[in-house]
């Protein structure tokens, strides 16, 4: 892809196909640059966005389902392009429109290196989700000890429920994640074990 932003762009933080006003058709030309700056994101190639930020590219361009580049970036395993993004003004937080955050598809897909970015960059590490799951009880269903490890060392509360009743251990429990449900209740002196 080129690093070159259409004249034509907008400054707008999120984009869509069309305005659903019936008449207010977007070019498609800026539709397929949209696409192409997605997919860029997908691929990780933090060059290539951070020249097209620092080329006026909004930081928190959405794509239709909400999704930012940041996360793009992380759900597909891209801390270099993370970092290029937040520290280009991109939002660690900005929640898609179900309501999930770049840390939580990190932890989900299991990326260490980018859910350390995403911290070390002001994610927020109680960031839950509508449904009132956070990172790190992702990460304690899907047994990822290293991410539970490093949410613990960032302050994640491992006694913080969901709209369930559900801790983080409970999750664990109930997934089968033996080695992050054992972790947990050594926290929990012990006790749910």
């Amino acid at each position: 892809m080129t690093a070159s932003a259409p004249p034509s762009s907008s400054s707008s933080s999120s984009f869509s196909a069309s305005s659903g006003s019936g008449g207010d058709d977007v070019d498609p030309r800026l539709v397929e640059f949209a696409r192409q700056v997605f997919d860029t994101a997908r691929r990780g190639e933090a060059a290539t966005l951070a020249t097209l930020i620092d080329q006026g590219l909004p930081p928190n361009l959405r794509n239709e389902k909400g999704d930012s580049l940041v996360m793009l970036a992380s759900y597909h395993g891209h801390a270099a392009a993370v970092r290029a993004l937040v520290q280009r003004g991109a939002d660690p937080n900005l929640r898609n429109d179900n309501g999930q955050t770049p840390l939580a598809g990190a932890a989900f897909k299991g990326y260490a290196e980018v859910v350390a970015a995403l911290l070390e960059n002001g994610a927020d590490v109680e960031g839950a989700s509508p449904d009132g799951r956070t990172a790190l009880m992702v990460a304690a269903m899907f047994n990822r000890g290293d991410i539970v490890e490093l949410l613990l060392a960032r302050g994640a509360n491992a006694a913080a429920r969901d709209a369930s009743g559900n801790s983080a251990l409970d999750v664990a429990h109930a997934m089968g994640a033996a080695d992050t449900a054992d972790r947990l209740a050594q926290l929990a002196g012990g006790k749910g074990a």
